[in-house]
């Protein structure tokens, strides 16, 4: 190995050791200041009129309709412009934040597992918040599944009768089988 081969090699691998500390250390900037903000904003959401209860309704809703805009979007094609695919994937980053985020929010919430300080206390509000969450995601998620299930299903139903319909006029029939 050459001078510079060794040189450029080791510049390499200071570069990845450099990305990976600069990357960690962002990583756990966001995720301290989500915390934080999560801390901040609870008080102030499970204050609103209709109380804690709305909230955590309000954001069960929220996640379910995350969820189904991120399975919408899920099956993206593959054809499209470079600047419908970024669109796409923006989309699709919105759609799956709606999706976990009031979950997070309101886990938040909660108090720390092992934290004394007045910064993991628990917030008033947020448990019930929590479960009025957690039930009206089941809820609206389990109402929006059996819709689709029955749109699905009568869809099948249709496409089955007309393929019957066919078959009984003969142009269902395969041409080996009509020459036969």
């Amino acid at each position: 190995m050459t001078r510079a081969g060794a040189l450029r090699g080791g510049l390499g691998m200071v570069g990845v050791i450099l990305g990976l500390v600069v990357g960690t250390g962002l990583i756990l900037l966001v995720m301290g200041l989500g915390k934080r903000f999560a801390r901040e904003a609870v008080p102030v959401f499970v204050d609103l009129p209709g109380g804690a209860w709305t909230v955590g309704g309000g954001l069960g809703v929220v996640t379910v309709l995350g969820v189904a805009g991120w399975l919408r979007s899920a099956s993206g094609l593959s054809d499209r412009t470079r600047l419908a695919r970024g669109l796409h994937a923006v989309g699709t980053a919105v759609c799956c934040a709606a999706a976990f985020g009031p979950f997070f929010l309101l886990l938040s919430g909660l108090p720390g597992r092992n934290c004394r300080s007045e910064s993991c206390a628990y917030i008033p509000g947020t448990g019930s918040a929590f479960l009025a969450y957690a039930l009206s995601a089941g809820l609206v998620g389990w109402s929006v599944h059996r819709w689709t299930s029955a749109r699905a299903a009568e869809r099948a139903a249709r496409e089955r009768e007309r393929v019957r319909r066919l078959r009984k006029k003969g142009k269902g029939k395969s041409r080996a089988a009509g020459q036969g």
